[in-house]
């Protein structure tokens, strides 16, 4: 790993939306730990997130549309070992 990437998955999460959506705010939670025995989760961790983000992209945006989108941004992380993602997805000014 070199210096400039990110230590954690969770990091790599953040800054992965937070590049993807412009203007975001992003929480990432790992919640690795209270999945542990269950399917897709592993010794160490970095399986299982739940992911809040408040983008002025999703305006307009339907839940799945948002929903997609931030799919693709995390492609690679699926394919690395992330196993599960929580997703509450919001437009600036919705509740």
């Amino acid at each position: 790993m070199t210096s400039t990437e990110p230590a954690s998955r969770a990091d790599r999460l953040r800054a992965t939306l937070l590049h993807a959506f412009p203007g975001a705010e992003v929480l990432v939670r790992d919640d690795s730990a209270l999945h542990a025995g269950h399917a897709g989760a592993a010794p160490g961790g970095e399986t299982h997130f739940a992911v809040h983000v408040v983008a002025p992209g999703f305006a307009g945006m339907t839940r799945l549309a948002r929903s997609r989108a931030v799919h693709a941004a995390l492609a690679a992380e699926f394919g690395g070992g992330m196993h599960a993602l929580a997703l509450e997805l919001r437009a600036p000014g919705e509740a």
